[in-house]
């Protein structure tokens, strides 16, 4: 059972041993197999995960303040030593920020969900709540809504997707495939696995601060000095300047709020209190979105090959967190390929969705139950480059190889 966290999934394994053929599959096929009833929002039941998520954070943080007066009174009944004491503090601490650390991460979720309309019929409610709790965790809500719908208008598209878009070989400065050697490779590549895991650290950290300050894993198409808070940025069109400037506005006025904060409480509990918490926050934020996007069996399309519905399959489904996943980060990563597909759909009736278009997509349906921690591992080793040739295209590793071909029978060749 426990070896298990450390293997790739058999879905993985099936698809990564199965040349790929582009879907067939139209999007009127999917929507028709849709009940209508699972369109309709809720205001009530959108602002009722607001409420309850909201008020579970605030009850920690309450809880939070009195760490020291929990601890006393369990140290009391154990008749603690003083080594004890730090001990039971030490624990108490670590739960409430990792607790904390996914609440907010809810919060986060339910911004995301704000920004596709999902949790009211009003734009107004929606974008209230959205600005609300994404200023909170000190995220640009309009100007982030602009770039991720343009995500999900061009999923996977080489020329035109906003995240994660992949380096190509020449970004390397690898030279031509025909004439590449490992020592090539080997020279741009090679790293001691200490250096990869603290690597992989630094991108669960700094991955969205980096992406919105400077575009990082973001497309390549932009001008250098790209960033979410400019209202004049290339990301950005005339008429959604205001929204850029409110999203500043209410970001400065967050950011003098916790320093304020921090100067009345101390740095020890800012840090404990939100700081820490926040920045798990970026932690899952940039995982779970990774994981949905980045994959050694998962193509990316150039323009003659690409299309909507296309783009949204080449996403995956992850059981991420389990239970947890599903009801605090509300079914994002869980039933990812609908929500590209259908994400008018309230993610409270994804489920539903997903299990319609299961059943038309079959194998074009991308699941992967491999633990997240091993497929974030994975694919962070696994997926290196693209080759700049090739309008449907696999990552590549650090030996110049893709896990994944496509089939014979296409016309299309890698």
């Amino acid at each position: 059972m426990f070896s298990s966290l450390f293997q790739d999934a058999p879905e993985f394994t099936t698809r990564k041993n199965t040349p790929f053929t582009p879907s067939k599959v139209t999007w009127n096929e999917l929507y028709s197999t849709l009940p209508k009833q699972i369109f309709r929002k809720s205001t009530a039941k959108g602002l009722s995960y607001v409420a309850r998520d909201v008020t579970l954070a605030v009850l920690l943080y309450n809880l939070g303040w009195r760490i020291d007066s929990i601890t006393n009174a369990i140290a009391i009944c154990l008749n603690a030593s003083s080594m004890q004491i730090r001990m039971i503090k030490g624990i108490l601490c670590m739960v409430y920020i990792n607790v904390q650390g996914i609440l907010l991460t809810s919060w986060w979720c339910l911004a995301h969900e704000a920004s596709h309309g999902t949790l009211s019929p009003s734009t107004l409610v929606n974008d209230v709540v959205g600005y609300t709790l994404h200023t909170f965790l000190l995220v640009p809500y309009f100007s982030w809504k602009s770039s991720h719908l343009l995500h999900h208008q061009s999923t996977v598209s080489v020329e035109r997707d906003e995240n994660y878009v992949p380096p190509t070989r020449s970004h390397f400065g690898l030279p031509p495939e025909k004439i590449a050697n490992a020592t090539d490779y080997r020279d741009i590549f090679e790293e001691t696995p200490v250096y990869t895991f603290f690597r992989i650290i630094a991108m669960q950290v700094l991955g969205l601060t980096c992406y919105l300050f400077f575009n990082h894993k973001g497309s390549p198409r932009y001008p250098q000095g790209t960033n979410h808070f400019n209202p004049y940025s290339a990301l950005f069109k005339p008429h959604e300047r205001f929204g850029v400037i409110m999203s500043d506005i209410g970001l400065m006025i967050m950011v003098l709020t916790l320093y304020h904060w921090e100067k009345q409480v101390g740095f020890g509990q800012f840090l404990r209190l939100y700081f820490l918490p926040y920045m798990l926050t970026n932690h899952w934020i940039v995982m779970l979105t990774y994981l949905q996007h980045t994959d050694p069996t998962i193509p990316f399309y150039r323009q003659s090959e690409w299309s909507f519905v296309r783009g949204a399959l080449a996403t995956v489904d992850r059981p991420f967190l389990g239970w947890l996943g599903r009801v605090f980060f509300h079914n994002v990563s869980h039933n990812h390929i609908s929500h590209h597909l259908f994400s008018s759909v309230p993610f409270y009736n994804q489920p539903i969705a997903t299990e319609c278009v299961k059943k038309v997509l079959k194998e074009d349906y991308n699941y992967d139950s491999t633990g997240a921690f091993r497929a974030l591992f994975r694919n962070f080793t696994e997926c290196q480059f693209i080759e700049e040739e090739g309008d449907i295209i696999f990552y590549k590793n650090r030996e110049g190889l893709a896990h994944r071909v496509v089939a014979e029978t296409y016309p299309e060749s890698i």
